[in-house]
């Protein structure tokens, strides 16, 4: 097979010819039917197909791709190579850490140079801004000034990455929320080649957030990775995934009148966690997905890591061409772009029938309900009259069941505060936030909060004081089309000020509560709640001390604000009383036709197209920042936010452990979260103690996020989360453990370090769904450094474990019915693992030997969750890093 005998030519636009590889005429030299794959699986065809070499990629790749089986065995991998990278602050300040690193180490082999991005590289600034101030006009400018004061530092060396290396752009803070920016103006629809503009291919992706699926809604194949795959990405290197399985989900009928692509995307990913699609792709197809809108479709793909899905396509069509132009691209990308799809099979959403699926999933748009999820995992999705029943049923539930455990007559106490004529109780809603990715990008929801908000003002009704309101826009032209429907004003005068753009409070930057407010979550235990437009409520995720968020679409959360408690079923009980009169939910929504009418008249390409033109003049204060500028990066060894990591001097893991101990033993659901916490750094925990020791004011602590630049930070704050319930030590929450054989609990820091310096080798074990949620590299790179060989669980997320590969630990599942329950685990024994040779051969077995402390002693059998020869070949070599580095640089690196 030559791939040069399917290169052809398409008209270009303005009589320019566009050179692309064929798909059609592969499919008929191979005599194969391309109508039956998936269009998601025909993008990453011709990935295949153009970046054949004969060595990373193959024509098998390419045949076997081409001939995809449905309901074929996965054991064959699929080299896909990318046409960029996206990142986010928060994840791309570590990967851009790493990167500093190799070059030093590159720098010994006096090739340097060779660490360079071989695709274009975007970091969107957007991660880093907190909630300090709301409620006034002044809120964004305070904020924004902070954080600046916050994260110079961090900025100074992001600048320095813009000009080390060629490939590496920034969109400052300030512009919008990564997917957003990403949706809107950088995916360019088509992406051409460095050494040959006149070729031309589809745009795909990976991007150091698991949102980055955001984009699937544009027809663009793209999903989030953790930073230590996307620096193989950057570096040209594949991204190697097994062949996948794909699951069609046909939508069929329309959405009925008053439902949002909030209440939408929640059944979705309740459905869809169903169906077990953790790890495959997903295609939406049918009547229903071509009537959605864009920014509808892009709401449902941006939530595929809720529903676990690696992502969650819709092809491009009509409507995306529609959107395109009214996002300010030229007709001349526009033609280019379905030109090409409709040459390569590729545009349209199809009804069904000659495409074929792994699985066929439906779903009747007509059947979707007013819908709100929580109040820690976006999949238990609760219809909107069932949240008064259900939280009240969560509250007297016992804790080891998953509730609160919350007596009658604990939920019946108010607490007074200080504050005059405010008190705190049980389900009162503290935080009121309109933010995240998903439902900011969407200008129907964003509309219908406002409209929402200006009918609730015209009656009086007022927002609780005890409530934290904020509005935290995707882009800049949310606030332009907001102002030019003038419902930036019916928003405000309920307290919903823009406070920033970027992510805020889905991130865990929703900013500090009244200390007076605060004072009974923490003395009295009272489980109050936050309401947020996003996509994210893990337990200590939103803030520290609310323990129940709930999910919902921008108009429930200002209705919600309205009634200050989710102690309320909104379709029978009124918000409020005004003047005698109460006023209901229906009162106040806003229908269709009003929210299509304003939508009408907020459509600007200009907005995008201006906005985007010069992002320092949207931010002046980051042209301000200086930076050095050099090909290797000036350590300061004083620093509290940038550190030189140690992954390239840390000796590989040895795949025979003996006399090893459990770190911690961890339950069902454990996320990335719990894992590598990103929100506030408390005072007394061991990463708060390391930043006083180097005279770092509480009050400039910062975020666990935005300290990912420092490992000696990470490290401490790995399993740190608040919320974290390690079974070793029951009755505790938060980062502690029981040290063997002493006895004595401690930190689990403490205890890595002290078996570190005893030599034991150590285990983690878990349930369920271990490591689901964000694509968090610190998760694997934390796991690492605390000297964990090997995380036994019962089954795995598909980012965590293969950022665990990644960082050189092995990951293990259960085989057949075993757990740790089953197996009666306390933390008290000893552990072996055996059967793991000198190479580790992908989804092989292993078995775990445990000794008890009584003397007895039993066995279980594991599979080794390193999938690909790839993924093992990049273990053997002690992680990613050094296993890219020793192909840039040579054999001698390793």
């Amino acid at each position: 097979m030559d791939k040069q005998d399917f290169l052809k030519n398409i008209p270009g636009g303005n009589g320019a010819a566009v050179k692309y590889y064929s798909l059609p005429e592969l499919a008929q030299a191979e005599g194969a039917e391309l109508e039956r794959l998936p269009i998601c699986l025909r993008v990453v065809l011709e990935s295949l197909l153009r970046n054949m070499d004969g060595k990373a990629v193959t024509p098998e790749h390419v045949k076997a791709l081409l001939g995809w089986q449905p309901q074929a065995k996965r054991t064959a991998e699929i080299p896909f190579k990318v046409a960029r990278v996206v990142l986010q602050d928060f994840t791309g300040v570590p990967l851009l850490v790493d990167l500093a690193a190799m070059r030093d180490a590159a720098k010994d082999w006096d090739a340097a140079g060779n660490v360079e991005p071989l695709v274009p590289v975007d970091l969107v600034v957007d991660h880093s801004v907190q909630v300090d101030n709301y409620g006034s006009k002044e809120a964004l400018r305070l904020n924004l000034k902070r954080e600046f004061e916050r994260n110079e530092e961090r900025y100074r060396f992001l600048k320095w990455g813009m000009g080390a290396f060629k490939s590496f752009k920034v969109v400052p803070p300030g512009v919008g929320i990564v997917h957003q920016v990403n949706l809107e103006h950088l995916a360019p629809g088509l992406a051409c080649d460095a050494d040959d503009p006149s070729l031309y291919y589809p745009d795909t992706l990976v991007g150091t957030d698991s949102h980055t699926t955001m984009i699937n809604g544009i027809g663009v194949v793209g999903w989030g990775v953790g930073g230590i795959e996307a620096e193989a990405a950057m570096l040209g290197q594949p991204v190697y995934i097994l062949t996948p399985d794909v699951v069609g989900v046909h939508l069929k009928g329309q959405l009925r009148e008053g439902r949002t692509a909030t209440d939408l995307v929640l059944t979705v990913v309740e459905l869809l966690r169903q169906t077990n699609v953790v790890g495959k792709f997903v295609e939406f197809f049918g009547e229903g997905a071509a009537s959605l809108s864009v920014p509808d479709r892009a709401t449902i793909s941006n939530m595929a890591p809720e529903y676990g899905a690696t992502i969650g396509y819709f092809a491009a069509d009509d409507k995306t061409m529609e959107y395109f132009s009214s996002t300010g691209r030229s007709a001349e990308v526009i033609d280019r772009y379905r030109s090409y799809l409709q040459e390569q099979g590729m545009y349209g959403i199809h009804p069904g029938g000659k495409v074929e699926y792994t699985q066929v999933v439906e779903l009747d748009l007509d059947s979707v309900a007013p819908s709100v999820a929580g109040p820690k995992r976006p999949q238990d999705r609760i219809p909107l009259p069932q949240l008064k029943d259900s939280f009240a049923k969560l509250l007297a539930k016992e804790v080891a069941d998953g509730g609160y455990g919350r007596s009658a007559e604990q939920t019946a106490a108010r607490h007074k505060t200080e504050l005059d004529g405010i008190d705190v109780g049980d389900g009162d809603v503290l935080i009121a936030a309109i933010t995240s990715c998903t439902n900011t990008s969407n200008p129907a929801v964003l509309i219908a909060a406002g409209l929402l908000a200006r009918k609730a003002a015209a009656l009086g009704l007022k927002v609780h004081p005890r409530v934290k309101t904020s509005l935290a826009p995707g882009s800049r032209v949310v606030t332009d089309y907001l102002a030019k429907t003038g419902l930036d004003k019916d928003l405000e005068a309920l307290g919903f000020f823009t406070v920033g753009y970027g992510c805020t409070t889905c991130i865990g930057n929703s900013g500090p509560l009244a200390p007076e407010i605060e004072k009974p979550l923490l003395d009295e235990g009272v489980v109050a709640a936050s309401v947020l437009s996003g996509n994210r409520n893990f337990e200590a995720r939103v803030h520290p001390n609310i323990r129940a968020n709930f999910l919902m679409s921008p108009p429930l959360v200002v209705a919600f604000a309205l009634a200050g408690t989710v102690n309320i079923d909104l379709e029978a009980e009124p918000l409020a009383t005004v003047d005698g009169k109460a006023v209901h939910l229906k009162d106040i929504w806003p229908s269709d036709a009003e929210i299509q009418e304003q939508l009408a008249q907020a459509n600007d390409p200009q907005f995008f197209r201006k906005r985007y033109a010069n992002y320092e003049d949207e931010v002046p204060m980051w042209s301000e920042i200086e930076s050095e500028a050099s090909v290797n990066y000036g350590w300061d060894q004083a620093s509290t936010y940038i550190r030189k990591p140690p992954f390239l001097q840390l000796d590989n893991l040895d795949g025979a452990i003996s006399g090893a101990r459990a770190l911690a033993i961890l339950g069902d659901s454990v996320t990335t979260d719990h894992i590598s916490p990103a929100g506030a750094i408390g005072e007394a925990t061991p990463a708060g103690s390391y930043l006083k020791e180097h005279q770092v004011r509480l009050f400039d602590f910062n975020s666990y996020g935005s300290r990912r630049g420092n490992h000696e930070v990470m490290m401490r704050g790995t399993f740190a989360n608040v919320r974290i319930r390690n079974l070793m030590a029951p009755g505790t929450e938060g980062g502690v453990t029981i040290h063997q054989p002493t006895g004595e609990q401690m930190s689990i820091y403490a205890a890595a370090e002290r078996y570190r310096e005893e030599g034991v080798p150590l285990l983690m074990f878990a349930g369920e769904e271990y490591g689901s949620g964000s694509s968090r590299d610190w998760a694997a790179k934390g796991t690492r450094l605390l000297g964990i060989h090997a995380v036994i669980a019962s089954s795995f997320e598909r980012i965590h474990r293969s950022n665990l590969v990644g960082m050189g630990v092995l990951p293990l599942v259960f085989a057949g019915n075993d757990s740790v329950a089953s197996l009666g685990l306390t933390g008290a024994e000893t552990f072996a693992i055996d059967g793991l040779g000198a190479a580790i051969i992908p989804q092989q077995e292993a078995t775990l030997r445990i000794s008890y402390p009584d003397g007895s002693s039993k066995e279980a059998l594991l599979t080794v969750r390193v999938d690909t020869p790839n993924e093992a070949e990049c273990f053997a070599s002690g992680g990613i890093l050094k296993h890219v580095l020793k192909r840039l640089v040579g054999p001698a690196a390793a």
